[in-house]
């Protein structure tokens, strides 16, 4: 599956079409995917802002189409996702095993959370993995030059703050 597929899907609905039509100015702002390895877990949301009232909403896809009120936690307006991007799921994956692969990391992978967004007036995919024995992998992905320019393996517990 590909991006360009989730925007099809959400681009025929009915439901979209009438948010488009209320909402001529609202754009792409915002890609969220999951890709559940171990379970049923997978997600795909598209998430669109409205500069007129400075709300964004997002579009899940799934069998049907779900439209989502986002509450922003930030005053700060979301970029434009550029046109003709695409990418494709199966392809990011070949590109964290790849990656995994050149860094020696032998664990299982168990969920890759891939947010799209734009940054600069370039796109870019911010991948959390999620991988065996509690460890978690930080990857960005330059995607108009399909290569990753940033990549940190970390642990849970590094997460987790000592208490004195």
């Amino acid at each position: 599956m590909n991006l360009l597929f989730c925007l099809e899907k959400l681009n025929s609905s009915d439901l979209f079409k009438e948010f488009i039509k209320e909402n001529p100015k609202a754009y792409l702002c915002l890609g969220f995917f999951i890709i559940d390895k171990e379970g049923k877990g997978d997600q795909k949301h598209l998430d669109f802002y409205v500069p007129q009232t400075k709300k964004m909403f997002s579009f899940k896809i799934d069998n049907n189409i779900e439209k989502i009120p986002v509450e922003k936690i930030s005053n700060a307006i979301p970029e434009k996702i550029g046109k003709n991007i695409d990418f494709n799921f199966e392809e990011i994956e070949q590109i964290i095993v790849a990656e995994m692969e050149n860094q020696k990391i032998k664990n299982k992978l168990q969920k890759i959370i891939i947010s799209l967004q734009a940054s600069k007036g370039k796109n870019f995919l911010v991948c959390t993995v999620f991988v065996s024995m509690l460890g978690l992998i930080k990857i960005h992905i330059d995607i108009e030059q399909n290569k990753i320019v940033l990549f940190e393996k970390k642990s849970i517990f590094d997460m987790i703050k000592r208490v004195k």
